[in-house]
């Protein structure tokens, strides 16, 4: 199971976990104590990939079913990494690499004004019919805030422009720039409710459409 086995026998000091091969066999990690975690890897190429990136490629193995637990889950898997997270940056390799992701991090988020234009229309010049069918009837796209567990995504989103309009205290007469309005349900609501102007910006075509025709109406 080489290389990953050398980085959880850095990685795994506290706890136990059995591993499972792709082959049937049995590797054990830790020190013998509770928790223990028993994990099965179904495809032999994860011993390469888990010990390049285990952040990436745990998560994608335990979704498509190449990684799964026998008689525990995937939180006792989280409770034994909480008590050995600080190993994992350890081992030579992991170290290497952070430092290489590190130096490029700069060049992986580099995104000029054309870059951003383009990032922006494939992911939001969309038909709004595609978003309508998740979000609510107002088109917010961030998080909305649940006062309380029964609250509707329609309730929980009014809450939050609600908390947001207080929070400004805005008065009449004052100008307001919207930056990202994304469909303009934000800025509408202002607008109608604290007699202000407001000036949305979007770099998204339909976004800019849609908000337009919504403030005509």
């Amino acid at each position: 199971m080489w290389p990953l086995s050398n980085l959880l026998e850095r990685f795994i000091r506290n706890g136990t976990l059995h591993v499972i091969d792709a082959a049937g066999g049995r590797h054990t990690f830790g020190n013998g104590a509770e928790p223990v975690v028993t994990m099965r890897l179904h495809d032999a190429t994860l011993y390469r990939k888990l010990f390049l990136n285990p952040e990436l490629y745990f998560g994608e193995a335990y979704m498509d079913g190449s990684l799964s637990f026998q008689g525990c889950g995937i939180a006792d898997f989280h409770g034994l990494f909480s008590i050995n997270r600080l190993q994992l940056g350890s081992h030579w390799w992991q170290q290497a690499l952070r430092r290489i992701w590190k130096a490029l991090r700069r060049l992986q988020q580099r995104n000029p004004e054309g870059q951003a234009q383009r990032n922006v229309a494939h992911h939001y010049d969309l038909s709004r019919d595609l978003y309508a069918l998740f979000l609510d009837r107002d088109m917010q796209y961030s998080c909305a805030y649940f006062e309380s567990p029964d609250d509707t995504l329609e309730q929980a989103q009014e809450n939050k422009k609600r908390h947001i309009a207080t929070k400004l205290a805005l008065a009449p007469g004052q100008k307001v720039l919207d930056i990202g309005c994304g469909w303009g349900g934000m800025g509408l609501y202002i607008a109608s409710r604290a007699e202000v102007e407001v000036v949305g910006v979007t770099l998204s075509q339909e976004q800019h459409a849609v908000a337009c025709e919504r403030a005509r109406d």
